[in-house]
């Protein structure tokens, strides 16, 4: 008795909508993705082992570069005009300054927004009596609350 082979029925499938769905979900992701903003100047945080999340707004930052140099940045709500039109925006405020009136800086900041954190962010060959001057000034203007900003360590053996 013979058999006889069935026949294959072709199949295609319409790649369209994949691709417009690929399309649709890179254009909301890159419309919605909020990026971290750029250091006032780049430092090489320390090590240590502690691990605290950062909020994403309301902070104060004090730069320590390894040349001393020293930078407060923060982020106020401000309005532009645009077209006769009073639009509300935020700006960045990037201040240069010295042991001595940090503290000025950082209180001009938190006069804008009482919330505020204060992080300092330290570049681990700035020199101790820096950081010393710093908080020294800080503790003196009672802003005793505030957090050092360091890398996590590596695993030697992995």
């Amino acid at each position: 008795m013979a058999t006889k082979k069935k026949r294959r029925i072709g199949i295609t499938i319409d790649m369209t909508p994949m691709v417009d769905i690929a399309f649709l979900l890179l254009i909301f992701y890159m419309a919605t993705t909020q990026f971290k903003p750029p250091e006032a100047r780049a430092v090489e945080l320390p090590q240590s082992h502690s691990m605290i999340e950062l909020p994403d707004k309301d902070i104060i930052n004090i730069t320590v570069t390894e040349y001393d140099s020293l930078y407060v940045d923060y982020v106020i709500k401000t309005v532009v005009n645009v077209d006769g039109k009073d639009i509300p925006t935020t700006a960045r405020m990037v201040r240069t300054t010295d042991k001595y009136e940090v503290t000025t800086e950082i209180n001009k900041a938190r006069a804008k927004n009482r919330k505020a954190l204060i992080v300092i962010k330290a570049d681990r060959n700035a020199s101790f009596g820096i950081m010393q001057d710093v908080m020294k000034s800080m503790q003196e203007n009672h802003l005793e609350r505030f957090l050092i900003i360091t890398d996590p360590e590596t695993d030697e053996a992995a």
